[in-house]
């Protein structure tokens, strides 16, 4: 990432982490978490987060593979209790349901079905009827809105079958949109799409955090096409929660140790940053 220093991170990264202090925040996060712990037919998924994440970031939630990266959202949509410890989201225990929460899950156009017509989903998140057959001429400006928002106005009348991926993607962000939420959570909305496809979904999150000030937490497998525009991370590392600013977290040793193979860090002669498997 432009103009960050990793100076500092070696130390963090050869402790991993564990001391869980808190990374940058500010006087009013919008998540809390402290001495959190969660656990799902008496396994613990992940334990001891202690934490704040600011307001008005992207932060990308990261870990391998079965760490419990969808169970940090599903907690912080109010679907799972943690275990132990407290989790607070606009300094309120999470609840389903929260208007002020958007959420585009992973796998969204199979969760969703391919025969239905884009404005149809997106108007699901203004009248929760049925496909949306019963919207008003409100309601409609609402669902046209929010396609508008994400670039999708021009296949509002299309079904989901014949979709692009990045387009899909779109079409589940506009409906995440609906409401104006304060926050904004997505499950693995770069999976599958190509690098072009990666790199506009990217650019349209930055676009909607810059211009709406709302919160953006992004499950990644890759940080690389997010590196630009982050905040700060969530990292599921040896089985406990931790947030660390890119400085901390984009570092080879942490990331080589989290993802149980060897990565390299690299900055350009630009400044940038990104990363590597050797």
């Amino acid at each position: 990432m432009a103009g960050r220093s990793t100076e500092g991170a070696l130390v963090c990264a050869k402790n991993y982490g564990v001391s869980n202090e808190p990374g940058e925040t500010t006087t009013d996060p919008v998540i809390s978490l402290r001495s959190a712990s969660v656990a799902r037919g008496g396994r613990t998924i992940w334990s001891d987060g202690t934490f704040d994440i600011p307001r008005g970031q992207i932060v990308a939630v990261i870990g391998p593979n079965g760490s419990g990266k969808t169970t940090m959202l599903q907690v912080l949509l109010g679907l799972i209790p943690p275990s132990a410890g407290t989790v607070t989201v606009f300094g309120q225990t999470p609840e389903r349901g929260n208007p002020r929460i958007g959420y585009v899950p992973q796998h969204y156009s199979e969760a969703v079905g391919q025969a239905v017509r884009c404005k149809d989903l997106v108007s699901l998140s203004v009248t929760g009827t049925r496909w949306g057959m019963r919207r008003s001429a409100s309601d409609a400006d609402e669902v046209e809105a929010a396609l508008q928002a994400v670039g999708a106005a021009d296949y509002a009348d299309s079904r989901m079958s014949v979709l692009s991926g990045g387009q899909q993607q779109r079409v589940a962000i506009a409906q995440a949109l609906v409401g104006s939420p304060e926050l904004l959570l997505l499950d693995e909305p770069l999976a599958n799409l190509d690098l072009r496809n990666q790199r506009e979904i990217v650019d349209l999150l930055a676009e909607l955090q810059r211009s709406r000030a709302i919160t953006i937490l992004v499950v990644v497998h890759d940080m690389n096409p997010l590196l630009a525009h982050l905040g700060g991370s969530v990292y599921l590392l040896d089985g406990h929660a931790h947030y660390g600013s890119v400085g901390e977290v984009v570092d080879s040793d942490l990331l080589s140790h989290l993802y149980g193979t060897q990565i390299k860090v690299v900055r350009t002669a630009q400044g940038d940053l990104y990363t590597r498997s050797n």
